[in-house]
C-alpha cells in the first residue's frame, strides 16, 4: 500500500510539471498563458535615457523659462497735463498701437486721523490706548501729517464723519476728519500686451515716466 502511495505521487509530481511546463499543451493540456503587452508598451527604456550635467540642466531651465515666459499688460500713472508734456514724445517713438492713454480719475481719501504727536512715546501711547478699546489703526500715506495715526480711510467726507461718531462713542476724543489725498484727475498709460520684443524698449521708456512705475494692469 505504502509502495502505491509513493508511486501515485510521484506520478502526480511529474504531471504537474508536465502541465506546468506546456509539455502537455497537444493534448490541450496547459496552463493559461498571462499576457499584457500594454505594460510592455508603457515601460520605460533604459538606453534612451541620458544624465544631464550640472551645466546643461541649468542651459535647458534658462531656454525653458525664455520661451515660456508670458505676454502681460502693464500700467503706470495718473500723469497731469504737465507730465504728458515729455511723455508722449516718449511714447511716439514705441510701435504703434502697443500703447494707450485712457483718462483717469481717483476719487479722494479722507481719514480720521489722530496727530501730530509732540514724540515717539507719545505715540506708541496712544497705540496702547486705541489697542485697549479695540479700535484698529494703519500707517499714514501722507508723511506731513506724521507723526500721526489713521483709524481708516474713506471714500468721502461724510463716511468719514459718520464712523468718527462711532469712534467718540467708544472713547476716541482727539481724532478728526482730514482730506489725506485730494481728488486726480490725468491719464493712465497701458500697454496691454508686452512680449520679448517689447520688453527692452519699456526700459528706455523710464525717465520719462516721472518716477512712477510699470506695474501689473487691474
Amino acid at each position: 500500500m505504502l509502495r502505491l502511495s509513493v508511486l501515485l505521487l510521484v506520478l502526480a509530481n511529474a504531471g504537474y510539471f508536465a502541465w506546468s511546463q506546456g509539455l502537455l499543451r497537444a493534448w490541450g493540456l496547459a496552463p493559461v498563458q498571462q499576457s499584457e503587452p500594454q505594460r510592455l508598451e508603457q515601460q520605460i527604456k533604459p538606453q534612451s535615457l541620458r544624465i544631464l550635467r550640472g551645466d546643461e540642466a541649468r542651459r535647458l531651465e534658462t531656454a525653458s523659462a525664455g520661451v515660456t515666459k508670458a505676454v502681460e499688460c502693464l500700467q503706470a500713472g495718473p500723469f497731469d497735463e504737465s507730465q504728458m508734456a515729455s511723455l508722449k514724445p516718449a511714447l511716439d517713438s514705441l510701435p504703434a498701437g502697443s500703447w494707450s492713454l485712457e483718462p483717469l480719475v481717483e476719487p479722494g481719501r479722507w481719514i480720521i486721523y489722530m496727530g501730530k504727536y509732540a514724540t515717539a512715546e507719545n505715540t506708541a501711547r496712544k497705540k496702547a490706548e486705541l489697542r485697549q478699546i479695540g479700535i484698529s489703526f494703519e500707517a499714514l500715506s501722507d508723511p506731513s501729517l506724521e507723526p500721526g495715526l489713521s483709524l481708516g480711510g474713506f471714500a468721502s467726507q461724510a463716511e468719514a464723519s459718520q464712523q468718527l461718531e462711532s469712534f467718540l462713542q467708544r472713547g476716541v476724543r482727539s481724532a478728526k476728519v482730514v482730506q489725506e489725498r485730494p481728488e486726480l484727475r490725468g491719464r493712465l498709460l497701458k500697454f496691454y500686451a508686452v512680449d520679448d520684443s517689447l520688453r527692452p524698449r519699456l526700459d528706455e521708456l523710464r525717465p520719462a515716466l516721472n518716477g512712477k512705475t510699470l506695474r501689473p494692469c487691474r
